[in-house]
């Protein structure tokens, strides 16, 4: 996979997140804090993976780890969400996942 595909499934990756987050808490009574706390955060790093930024990667990466745990906490927690909660695990790994491979690649890659 090219630099630039890879970058652009990372940033679809955040943008999905983001979107997950706005629709999970849109009516929540407060919402703008979990937008800010949620939503914020993977639409700024999407934009700066976009844009190539330098360790937009790597944070998107650090705090994908961040939201694994809040959906594994959602998920056991909260039944009624649970939906949400998965949805948010699946695109947390996937983001690790992506956000790991070229790191991964050059490190056990054949020399």
């Amino acid at each position: 996979m090219s630099a630039r595909a890879h970058d652009a499934l990372l940033a679809l990756l955040l943008v999905a997140l983001a979107a997950l987050y706005a629709l999970w808490f849109a009516h929540d009574k407060h919402w703008l804090a979990t937008q800010l706390v949620f939503t914020a955060p993977p639409l700024l790093l999407a934009a700066g993976v976009w844009w190539r930024r330098g360790k937009a990667a790597f944070w998107a990466g650090v705090l994908a780890l961040f939201w694994f745990s809040h959906a594994v906490m959602s998920a056991w927690s909260y039944p009624q969400s649970a939906g949400w909660a998965w949805a948010e695990l699946l695109l947390a790994l996937a983001v690790i996942g992506v956000a790991s491979g070229p790191g991964l690649r050059r490190r056990f890659g054949k020399r």
